[in-house]
């Protein structure tokens, strides 16, 4: 994919209508600090233009990034932040919930998990419940420069384990240093979810 243009078109906050898009859109989920912003940093190839930050839980609202005018990247909340209120992690769970259930044009879901660790309950559950709403996630496994190249295979067989992903589920591994993944999430991007737009 190259980007000719890009922008921020839509950020959506809680109390936020959603925009009736009427391009494909890409969806990104994962835990806070997982390397969301990164990701798509590294997707659009800018250096900052999806705000990272240190701090995990920055990512309060759902943001719609215009690529080409062509199809949208999906910024997500960070999900299972501790220092967040109950009260906010169950707003940002309906926010996520309400985007799943009402968006016409979500093509696919992409679940960021870092493949240094097992996965966590949060990511379990975020899992089992795309699946729940009809999508396969296709799964990233982010910070993949923080390992060595003979331990790749294992961590990644970990994260299938842990998650109990459905067979077939594809399982990318990623760095937002290297960039190694990249060029494999776009031609995924293109050739399962943008061409079938153009067949319809």
């Amino acid at each position: 994919m190259i980007i000719r243009s890009l922008n921020l078109e839509t950020v959506c906050g809680i109390t936020s209508k959603l925009p009736e898009n009427d391009k494909p859109e890409i969806a990104f989920a994962g835990k806070s600090n997982v390397g969301k912003s990164s990701l798509i940093n590294a997707l659009m190839n800018r250096k900052s233009f999806a705000r990272t930050s240190a701090t995990p839980g920055k990512t309060q609202t759902i943001n719609f990034y215009n690529i080409n005018d062509e199809m949208y990247l999906v910024d997500l909340p960070g999900y299972g932040y501790a220092k967040v209120s109950e009260k906010e992690k169950m707003k940002w769970g309906q926010m996520i919930e309400s985007y799943l259930h009402n968006s016409k044009q979500l093509k696919a879901v992409f679940l960021l998990i870092d493949i240094r660790h097992e996965p966590s309950a949060n990511d379990k559950m975020m899992y089992d419940w795309v699946v729940e709403q009809g999508y396969h996630p296709i799964i990233i496994a982010t910070k993949l420069d923080k390992l060595k190249r003979s331990q790749v295979d294992k961590h990644v067989k970990m994260v299938k384990q842990g998650l109990n992903l459905i067979p077939g589920t594809r399982v990318i591994p990623f760095s937002a240093e290297t960039k190694q993944g990249r060029d494999e999430i776009w031609e995924l991007v293109e050739t399962e979810f943008l061409e079938k737009k153009e067949v319809e």
